[in-house]
This record gives structure tokens, C-alpha cells and sequence, in this order.
């Protein structure tokens, strides 16, 4: 009997690629304004008369408007249709920008920037799906490929890109800054995403308890993770109350996925070892992603006095090379074992993150940019994507971009938060152990306060007031070698876990992508 023959791989179009390359453009921008505004907090929150610690909030809303509409978006683009959804959320993306930039007071701002990250949270996976929808699997490395550049390269250059409007023009360009990307986007998605009709009646069936369990837990953990150590954690009140909401809300909307017949989402693709390892992994990589940029910031800021635009310079020699090593990863993932590259891309995270656990008072730029270079090398080669998506089935591909795209911001938000307070307690260890070591009794501090003092009667004639300020110089040089020793701690820290991350991969069953050459790239 014949065998049926196969079906002839699609022919991708110009139009189909202009569909990918405008959606990718759209994650770009969402992730990209996710950590943009770091940069600019002290000029935002002086022109709205706030403190810092009220600022934390311009970005904190982000987080948690993003990390609740990521979860919706697969049903939503099923009951909207994939291009009207799109059309609609990046529209309002452009207009809750400029309303960002006009905002007056700090209430304005924070709504205006949960605004953005609702419908900014909405162009990530609804990338991943595009990717996935548009390109056969012969070409799907190429744009998973893509995809990572597009989310990956964001987070490094969102300091050096924020830094420099702000220091260049003024804070309200890192919002105008959405604008011609935002119609870009529009224009692609018009054009090249096929109109599908509409399905609401879908919305009669919508897990709307599972929506709002869901909702409500996940903006509470993410509150619970962004203010809790700068509110001293279970000292606040409203951290006890966010604490208990996660505890209740997370596990009822687990319950209710996996009893549900139509589950918001389908939790129990986890049950399936490659999408589980994958997730935990992911979860990595959110540390990876904004961990190291964010200790490094505030290392540069605190001990080296730099300012944004020079953290920017910094930061960016983790970004800049990828552009040009992201291109061969589709290549590797053709020839090399997925599993392998991952480990490698893991494995080379974590040794830039080691590489800065020995950083001293002195370390800048020159020192920093091996570390920051062989980050490079890494990160592209830890596309998860292909392995993450590897033998889904095409109805649950919202489901599994959603719950990737969230692992990732979780590993993001938890990450900070742990580093935060892993940073506040080793700066106390480290600073207690050096006040110890560090006596009258010691014949060396003896000296050292002495040598001060002498520097300081050249400019005073009271003894007492120079001995004084010779200790407060003291005290300063603690604390700075303490807060030092603290940013070493939590690089190795995150070497640790990407170095888990390369050991969980190995665990991973095969995949093995498709290797038909594409005739039409």
C-alpha cells in the first residue's frame, strides 16, 4: 500500500515575517519599559514631589498589571481574535505612555503605568504565539531565536537607554520614546495578521473565578515581592495582609485549574517533565535576566557615585554583543544538542556572575566588561522557548506561552526580592564581622585613626573634632567594604542557581528540532 505522502512545508511570505518582526518589535518595547523608568526614578519622582520610596510604585504597578493580564492572554486572543486583540492592547500601550509623560502627581502616574503594564504585559507571549501560529517548524528556531533576542537584549540596554534620554532631553522621552515603535506595530499587524472573526460567546464559559483568584494572588505576590523589603518585610502590616491573600488566593486558583474542565489555564501541561524543567529553569533566567543588571546598578551607583548614563555604558556590554551571536543560535540549534547549548548558555551566566563575587572599592567599567562579555556569550544560547513548546498541542500553546512568560517575570520579581534581602543581611554580617576585627585594641586601627587625625587638624584646630571625623571616615569605610562584600554575596548567589539551571537541563528528553532547510527566509 502507498504511504501518504507528507504535506508540503508552508511557504513563508514577506507578509509573514512583517506580521513576526512587528510583534517582536511589541515585546521589545514591553520589556524594554518594564525596568526603563530605574534609571530615571530620582528625576521622575523630584518633578512629582515624592520620595523615592513612593516612586518604588511607578514601577511597582507595572509589574503587577503585567504579571496579572499575562495569564489572560491566550483565552483572550482566542475570544477577541488574535489581530484585534493585538490591534487594540498596543493602541492603548501608545496612549497610556504619553499619559505617563503628562502625568502631574504620583496617583496619576501609578495608574497610568498599571495601564502600560496591562496591555504592554499582552505583547510578550502574544509574540511567542505569533511565532508559533506563523512559522513552520523548520523555521521556528529561527524566530524563537529572534523572540529571545527581542526579550533578552531589553532588560541591558533599558538602563542605558533611559539613562541617556534622561540626561540627554528629559524623563518624559523614555515614555514618548513608545510612540513610532507602538505604530510600527500597529501598521505590521494590520497588514500581515490574518481577520479572524471574533468568538464571544467564549466569554459565557470564561473561568472567571479562576480569573479572579488568580488575579488577586498574583498582584499580591508580586506587591508582597516588590515592597516587602523596602517596608521591612512582616514588620508592615500591609505585607501581612499581601502574605495571607498569596497564601489563600494561589493555591484555591491552582485547585480550581486542575478541577475545572475549561481551566483558565492548563496547569497540568506541568505534569509533563520537558515543560516542567523548562518552567524551572525559566524561572532562572528571570534571576539571570534582571538580577545581575540589578545588582550591578546598584553597585555602581552606591560605591562608585556613577550616574545613570555611565551605568548604561556598563551595563550594555551584556547586550550590545548578543545582536551580532544571536544570529548564529539558529545554526547551533540545527547541529547541536539543545540540551547541551542550554547547559553551555547556563553555565556561562553563571561564571560572569562569579566572575563578580571578587569585585573590590575599585572595580568600574574596565573590570567589569570580561564579566559582562562572556554574559553575552551565554545568554543568547538559553532558548528554552524550542524545548518549552517541543510536542504541545496547537490548542494549548496560549496555555504554555502564558505560564512561560509568567515564570519568567515570577523569577524576575522573586529574584530581586530575594536579592534585596539577601543584600540587606550580609551588609550587616559583613559589617558586624570588620567592627569586630576592627578595634581600638588593634595596633593597625590605632595607626589608621591617628594618620586621620593628623589629615584633619591641618584644617581644624580641636582635636576632639578632628578624632571625630577621623572614626566617621572609619564608619563610612566599613560600611562601604560591608556593602561590598554584600554585592560579591548575591553574585554568587545567582551563580549558584544558573549553575542548577545547567544541571536541571540535563534531565530534559531530547528534542530535536526540525532541520528542513526553509526556502524562504
Amino acid at each position: 500500500m502507498r504511504a501518504p505522502s507528507k504535506p508540503p512545508p508552508k511557504n513563508v511570505t514577506l507578509k509573514d515575517w512583517i506580521g513576526v518582526y512587528s510583534t517582536l518589535l511589541g515585546a521589545f518595547m514591553a520589556v524594554l519599559d518594564n525596568q526603563i523608568t530605574n534609571a530615571s526614578l530620582k528625576d521622575i519622582t523630584g518633578a512629582l514631589g515624592v520620595s523615592l520610596e513612593e516612586g518604588a510604585w511607578i514601577s511597582t504597578a507595572y509589574l503587577v498589571a503585567e504579571i496579572v493580564v499575562i495569564p489572560l492572554t491566550g483565552w483572550l486572543s482566542q475570544v477577541f481574535s488574535v489581530r484585534l486583540y493585538l490591534l487594540v492592547n498596543a493602541a492603548l500601550f501608545i496612549c497610556f505612555s504619553v499619559f505617563c509623560a503628562f502625568a502631574t502627581n504620583l496617583p496619576q502616574m501609578i495608574l497610568f503605568r498599571a495601564g502600560q503594564g496591562f496591555t504592554g504585559g499582552v505583547l510578550i507571549p502574544m509574540a511567542f504565539l505569533v511565532i508559533l501560529m506563523t512559522l513552520p517548524q523548520a523555521l521556528q528556531p529561527v524566530g524563537m531565536a529572534l523572540f529571545g533576542l527581542s526579550t533578552i537584549i531589553a532588560p541591558s540596554l533599558s538602563s542605558i537607554v533611559g539613562g541617556w534620554l534622561t540626561e540627554t532631553y528629559a524623563w518624559q522621552y523614555i515614555f514618548y520614546l513608545n510612540v513610532l515603535p507602538g505604530l510600527l506595530l500597529i501598521a505590521g499587524v494590520w497588514y500581515a495578521l490574518p481577520q479572524r472573526p471574533t468568538k464571544l460567546h467564549l466569554l459565557k464559559k470564561g473561568d472567571w473565578f479562576g480569573i479572579v483568584t488568580m488575579a488577586i494572588g498574583l498582584a499580591s505576590l508580586t506587591f508582597f515581592l516588590e515592597e516587602g523589603n523596602r517596608k521591612d518585610w512582616f514588620v508592615s502590616e500591609e505585607i501581612q495582609k499581601a502574605a495571607l491573600t498569596t497564601a489563600i488566593s494561589i493555591p484555591v486558583f491552582i485547585i480550581i485549574q486542575l478541577v475545572n474542565k475549561n481551566p483558565l489555564l492548563n496547569l497540568r501541561l506541568l505534569l509533563r517533565r520537558n515543560f516542567l524543567i523548562t518552567i524551572i529553569t525559566t524561572m532562572g533566567l528571570g534571576l539571570g535576566l534582571y538580577g545581575p543588571t540589578f545588582i550591578l546598578s546598584l553597585y555602581l551607583a552606591q560605591i562608585q557615585g556613577y550616574n545613570a548614563m555611565q551605568i548604561g555604558e556598563t551595563i550594555m556590554w551584556s547586550g550590545l554583543p548578543q545582536l551580532f551571536i544571536t544570529l548564529l543560535v539558529p545554526k547551533l540549534m540545527r547541529h547541536i544538542d539543545l540540551r547541551l547549548l542550554l547547559a553551555v548558555g547556563f553555565t556561562l551566566f553563571g561564571v560572569s556572575c562569579f566572575m563578580n563575587t571578587t569585585m573590590t572599592h575599585d572595580t568600574g567599567l574596565e573590570q567589569l566588561i570580561p564579566a559582562q562579555i562572556i554574559r553575552a556569550l551565554g545568554q543568547p544560547l538559553i532558548i528554552t522557548f524550542q524545548v518549552a513548546t517541543f510536542g504541545i498541542e496547537p490548542n494549548q500553546i496560549g496555555s504554555a506561552s502564558a505560564i512561560y512568560s509568567m515564570a519568567r517575570n515570577l523569577g524576575g520579581s522573586l529574584g530581586i526580592a530575594t536579592l534585596l534581602n539577601l543584600q540587606s543581611l550580609r551588609e550587616r554580617f559583613h559589617s558586624n564581622y570588620l567592627v569586630e576585627k576592627i578595634s581600638l585594641s588593634n595596633p593597625i586601627t590605632r595607626d589608621r585613626i591617628d594618620q586621620l587625625t593628623q589629615i584633619f587638624l591641618q584644617h581644624t584646630s580641636d582635636p576632639v573634632q578632628a578624632q571625630n571625623q577621623a572614626y566617621e571616615v572609619l564608619d563610612r569605610t566599613i560600611r562601604r567594604e560591608a556593602n561590598v562584600m554584600a554585592f560579591n554575596d548575591c553574585f554568587l548567589f545567582m551563580g549558584c542557581a544558573l549553575f542548577t539551571s545547567a544541571f536541571l537541563v540535563l534531565f530534559l528528553k531530547k528534542v530535536k528540532p526540525a532541520v528542513n532547510s526553509p526556502t524562504n527566509v
